[in-house]
């Protein structure tokens, strides 16, 4: 495979220049798949503007959909992000685990709902009328539903451009289950 190099500040267009700084102010760095999209004049802008869209959902409830989006996708470097920010957001080692798992012992409605994502990720979109019904009983409606597909949207956008790419994981490596 091609080695995907990894653009610089200096090697990107003004506009994602500004969008690398706007990175580096929140979160220290821009992180390689981030940068990877800025190899487009219009990728990077796009999707952190999809991303960081409103929602009905939760940050924990983003990050049971990120987390089993990627785990789905084998998606290393989603699952290493991931299981960095799920821990900002209060979840342990061992619910991420759990989380990837699809088995939530802590929380049956993130369990639904991490049940739903994992049906709709590995069934193309066409979770079982099951899974939909048991997230409506755990308290979803269809507003919630439309934001989860976004949401299922979004990390297989990162998840498929990390698997093009095979860029380095600059996050602590998530474990292996």
């Amino acid at each position: 495979m091609k080695t995907f190099q990894i653009p610089t500040r200096e090697q990107v267009s003004p506009a994602n220049q500004g969008l690398f700084d706007n990175l580096t102010k929140m979160a220290g760095s821009v992180p390689n798949l981030f940068a990877a999209f800025a190899k487009s004049e219009t990728a990077l802008g796009n999707y952190l503007t999809l991303g960081g869209g409103k929602t009905s959902l939760r940050a924990k409830e983003k990050e049971v959909v990120n987390l089993v989006v990627s785990q789905v996708n084998k998606c290393l470097y989603c699952l290493s992000a991931h299981t960095a920010i799920g821990k900002m957001n209060g979840f342990t080692d061992e619910q991420i685990i759990e989380i990837r798992k699809v088995n939530l012992t802590f929380d049956p409605k993130l369990n639904a709902l991490a049940r739903l994502v994992k049906g709709i990720a590995e069934n193309q979109g066409h979770a079982s009328e099951e899974l939909i019904e048991d997230f409506y009983a755990a308290g979803y409606d269809e507003g919630n539903l439309v934001d989860v597909v976004v949401a299922v949207g979004d990390k297989i956008i990162t998840n498929y451009l990390y698997a093009l790419t095979a860029v380095p994981i600059d996050f602590p490596i998530a474990p292996e289950l």
